[in-house]
């Protein structure tokens, strides 16, 4: 970690305030539950689903983590829908990952496609802000979809696969925005786009409340239930269900590949695998020295994937090469210059925590 992450602080002996903050974290609430809290939460699942089609939901990328909090979950007895979200990027490979997956569990699957016309716009609308977040698009309305899906069959229970071993550092705030956000989603479609919002889920701060505090479905980091470690689930999924990984975490869809490959290091001068490489450092998953040696490579491993990807890239969104070369060289824009809905996150999470401590003390 560096001075990229805008707030950072180094100590005396040189260490970053996220790993320290990550580490005390860990101290307090380890890096997994016990045994006992497991088997608790597992049998407050099925509970809760007695009686229904499904007792959970689990969002399927077709990535290492959403991938096996499902088998997981298949393991120990829960019933689960698998929930997909198709906003026309997914890489040849993450769709192998899934059939396959599916398939071998023996899961439903619910995959909801995005029009290809309305994303595009939606995307270009970012492109043209000049945002960091442009992935804030699809994790929005994967969190969105999760919820409706959830609502439809009286699922109180989405399991994430979120978690502490592989991505429990927090996130800088400089490099990406509230994912709640949809107000700033609409405000910048509304400034730059033109092809209605229709098929993309939406779900805003409210929305978040009134699912999570009226409705009580919960969504939980399920992997935190265990001890995650990504080398072996990776041999595990390899073994059961014939699974190939991908070069870099979040790398299953074409276009989050060229975003965090290209664009993001090149035009906003940020490279997340700062973030995963320090979090396995901390939870004893990779040597300090082997992430070093990593980071001193391309962000994409193979040099002529880059050039497909940017190829396929601009293609797919229509964007010439010209055009291309003038975003990438155009300064940045905060998101909070559109309409947004980060002061109302940002003041309810205050009174939250004084909640909390209150609580707690």
């Amino acid at each position: 970690m560096d001075t990229t992450a805008s707030d950072i602080d180094f100590d005396d002996q040189g260490a970053c305030s996220y790993c320290t903050d990550f580490l005390a974290r860990l101290k307090r609430t380890g890096l997994a539950a016990t045994v006992d809290q497991r088997n608790a939460f597992l049998e407050r699942v099925r509970h809760d689903g007695k009686g229904r089609d499904y007792d959970c939901i689990v969002g399927l990328s077709g990535g290492v983590d959403s991938s096996y909090a499902l088998l997981l979950a298949v393991r120990h007895g829960l019933r689960p829908l698998a929930v997909h979200l198709d906003n026309g990027w997914n890489s040849e490979l993450a769709v192998h990952n899934i059939s396959n997956l599916v398939s071998s569990l023996k899961v439903d699957l619910f995959t909801h496609v995005i029009d290809w016309n309305e994303n595009k716009d939606l995307q270009l609308s970012f492109f043209k802000a000049n945002v960091i977040d442009i992935e804030m698009l699809m994790d929005n309305a994967m969190m969105a979809l999760n919820y409706r899906l959830a609502r439809q069959y009286n699922v109180k229970w989405i399991l994430a696969g979120t978690n502490r071993s592989t991505e429990g550092m927090h996130m800088p705030s400089n490099w990406n925005w509230l994912k709640y956000d949809a107000r700033n989603i609409k405000a910048i479609h509304r400034r730059f786009g033109s092809v209605p919002i229709r098929t993309h889920p939406l779900i805003s701060v409210a929305g978040f409340i009134w699912n999570r505090y009226v409705l009580g479905i919960l969504w939980t980091s399920f992997l935190d239930y265990f001890d995650y470690r990504k080398d072996e689930a990776l041999a595990i999924l390899d073994k059961e269900v014939g699974y190939r990984p991908y070069p870099y975490k979040h790398y299953e869809s074409v276009f989050t590949r060229f975003y965090q490959g290209h664009i993001l290091p090149r035009k906003f001068g940020v490279d997340k695998r700062k973030l995963h490489f320090s979090t396995l450092v901390v939870t004893g998953q990779m040597t300090r020295d082997h992430a070093l040696e990593l980071m001193s490579q391309s962000t994409y491993p193979d040099p002529d994937q880059e050039s497909s990807d940017y190829s396929f890239v601009l293609k797919k969104l229509r964007f010439s090469n010209d055009d291309f070369k003038s975003y990438m060289a155009a300064p940045s824009v905060p998101h909070n210059a559109y309409a947004s809905e980060k002061l109302l996150w940002d003041t309810l999470y205050g009174v939250h925590k004084k909640i909390m401590a209150i609580s707690n003390s």
